[in-house]
């Protein structure tokens, strides 16, 4: 995780994230974070009249120049000498800029605020968060306040396939190594999804042995709800983060869905780390 960017809104938890984003930038070493403002302006329509011209490149040398002056002031307000931060200011649509700045410069992590349980659309611009959280390329580390505590227990809710799940396995054992954690892989047994114990375990230790995972417990949990379960299950482990799956081709694909992924980002305590296989395959 060396180039970590921060969506920025100026809102507190976007604050929130840019704290932990140093702190992870910092575990890395020699890691950069970027931070990233996007001015989203309406349409502006072609004009022969110089005054009009002239007033809206004054208007966005004006916005820009705010939002410059906005970011250095939170960025000396909280000084990390071991961290390098690169400020950006673009104007455009809000879910484009992140995407073509997260593809070109190379990124690694998007870590980004959440308001709570009043809605992943209020991450930090309108339903942008939402498709973000679905469709990034890019792994998206979610959090609503400043988590200063070690993140040792990963809670890892999962179905169980063995085909199409490689490259969000290998991606959440690197989580896994960064932070030196346990991982606790579970499935969330529903009325809706239902499965003896017998026949899950085997599968759990099928899983843990076809993707070569260590330091791990493997759990069933019963649960009337997935999204519940998988809190519910968290709190039960002293999980510290939750890592998901959103979407994905064949064992993914019937993983959970964009749903049950944003109602965990929405209502959990604790950072979720998200990642979408199916959009890295076709990016």
């Amino acid at each position: 995780m060396k180039k970590i960017l921060v969506p920025y809104d100026f809102s507190k938890t976007a604050a929130h994230a840019y704290r932990f984003a140093l702190d992870v930038a910092a575990r890395a070493k020699g890691a950069t974070v970027h931070i990233l403002h996007v001015i989203e302006l309406p349409v502006m329509h072609d004009s022969v009249l110089m005054p009009v011209l002239d007033f809206e490149t004054q208007l966005l040398k004006e916005l820009r120049e705010k939002a410059e002056k906005q970011l250095t002031a939170m960025v000396d307000k909280h000084p990390h000498e071991d961290v390098k931060v690169v400020q950006h200011v673009h104007f455009g649509a809000v879910l484009k800029s992140i995407r073509e700045y997260a593809h070109e410069q190379a990124i690694d992590l998007i870590v980004a605020g959440s308001h709570g349980a009043s809605g992943v659309r209020e991450l930090f611009i309108g339903s942008n968060a939402e498709k973000i959280v679905r469709f990034s390329s890019v792994p998206v580390l979610i959090v609503k306040e400043y988590y200063k505590g070690a993140i040792k227990n990963i809670v890892f809710p999962n179905t169980l396939d063995t085909e199409g799940q490689d490259e969000l396995v290998k991606r959440v054992k690197a989580l896994q190594r960064f932070f030196h954690a346990d991982l606790h892989i579970v499935w969330i047994n529903t009325p809706y999804n239902f499965a003896s114990d017998t026949e899950t375990y085997a599968r759990l230790h099928d899983f843990v042995k076809k993707y070569g995972i260590r330091n791990y417990t493997v759990h069933v949990f019963n649960h009337n709800d997935e999204e519940q379960g998988i809190l519910e299950f968290a709190r039960t482990v002293g999980g510290n983060l939750i890592a998901m799956g959103t979407r994905g081709r064949k064992g993914v694909a019937h993983f959970f869905n964009g749903s049950v992924a944003e109602d965990v980002v929405n209502h959990s305590s604790h950072p979720v780390w998200t990642y979408s296989p199916q959009e890295a395959e076709s990016a």
